[in-house]
């Protein structure tokens, strides 16, 4: 018994050396570090990083709040040019004009007075008239000296010239010289839609009623096409070029999108917001947008050859951005770059690494704890 015992102690003793020789496993080679750049000895052993082709991309659509107004191109703020009180009221907001159609009648006095004047000068043509006729013959009949003749014929051109001013002030206004009623006709000087009306029955204008910065008696307007003004800031402008087409969104209309060209883009930043404008005429045939309505507008960006990459492959440390680059199997480069904008998770590449090129997408953090302390012991 004893010597079975001894053999099978000496077996187990074998098969447990056997055992811890087989759990023995060589060491792992330690990563190679030499100028930023980090070497696996082993691409089997290397850990399996993310990595992502570097390629140009479309700049991101840039949006621009902003509202629609009136085009002004198509609109007239209607004033009156006398004083008077409104007499009748011919329009309403809604109601569709001709160009010339009277909006509303005012009882003028100051009217009344320009009528008087053509009226006048209607009377004197008449009597220098009459005169010349009558000089003309006492010169014939060699009564009258040439003298006279010459001053008839003078007062006759100038009365005529009074009146061919007073008929075109007539004419302006839209009064004829042949009744005296003090009844001035404000008309509309476009054909359009009336959107506005600020006068009511009986109202008296006056003349520091009707200057700059008075809400006019009416707006005419086409609605049939609009303006819509944007405010882009400083960054927008290689964007908001003119011609460019900006798709305009309501929030009104939520599944709706709206067509609009640029027309002009303002030469000045507002001092206040830092932004300018940027106005786009839209086609409103339908009529569903309407003036002072809130939309937002969105501009294709510019195409260009700026990079776009993952934001969690880029990482901020000593003031410097960095990401790494794949070299090739488990050899990885790290990449000072230069950032833009950061848009839907991913940051815009202005330089430092180029098209093609991979880069590792995850876990650049432990990439950058393997160059920390090789950096250190230098």
């Amino acid at each position: 018994m004893n010597r079975k015992l001894s053999a099978a102690l000496v077996l187990a003793v074998s098969m447990a050396a056997g055992c811890s020789q087989e759990a023995v496993e060589p060491p792992v080679a330690e990563p190679r570090v030499e100028n930023g750049t980090i070497t696996f000895p082993d691409p089997n052993t290397a850990p399996r990083l993310t990595t992502a082709t570097i390629g140009a991309e479309p700049a991101a659509k840039v949006k621009l709040n902003g509202r629609v107004t009136w085009d002004e191109d198509r609109t007239v703020r209607v004033y009156s040019p006398f004083a008077g009180k409104v007499a009748r009221i011919l329009v309403q907001p809604g109601d569709s004009v001709r160009q010339g159609q009277a909006l509303a009648v005012l009882g003028s006095a100051e009217f009344g007075q320009v009528q008087t004047e053509a009226r006048r000068a209607e009377t004197d043509v008449a009597l220098a008239e009459k005169n010349l006729q009558r000089v003309k013959e006492l010169e014939a009949a060699g009564v009258a000296p040439r003298k006279d003749l010459q001053v008839s014929e003078a007062e006759y051109e100038r009365a005529k010239a009074e009146l061919d001013r007073a008929r075109g002030r007539m004419r302006m206004y839209g009064g004829g010289a042949k009744r005296f009623d003090q009844a001035y006709a404000v008309a509309s000087p476009i054909a359009g839609v009336v959107v506005e009306r600020n006068i009511n029955p009986g109202q008296e204008l006056r003349p520091d009623q009707m200057g700059p910065g008075s809400p006019p008696l009416f707006v005419v307007t086409n609605p049939a096409r609009l303006w819509v003004l944007l405010d882009a800031s400083e960054n927008d402008l290689a964007a908001a070029a003119v011609g460019k087409t900006v798709t305009v969104s309501s929030p009104v209309y939520p599944n709706e999108q709206f067509i609009a060209k640029i027309k002009s883009v303002s030469d000045f930043l507002d001092p206040a917001t830092r932004t300018l404008k940027v106005r786009a005429t839209l086609d409103n045939g339908n009529r569903r947008l309407k003036a002072e309505m809130f939309v937002t507008g969105e501009i294709d960006g510019q195409r260009t050859t700026r990079m776009r990459v993952p934001a969690k492959a880029v990482f901020f440390q000593g003031g410097q951005h960095y990401l790494f680059t794949e070299e090739g199997p488990g050899r990885y480069k790290r990449q000072e770059v230069r950032v833009d904008d950061e848009i839907d998770g991913k940051v815009e590449i202005v330089g430092g690494v180029r098209i093609g090129e991979r880069v590792v997408v995850d876990d650049v953090l432990m990439l950058q704890q393997t160059l920390q302390p090789r950096r250190v012991q230098k």
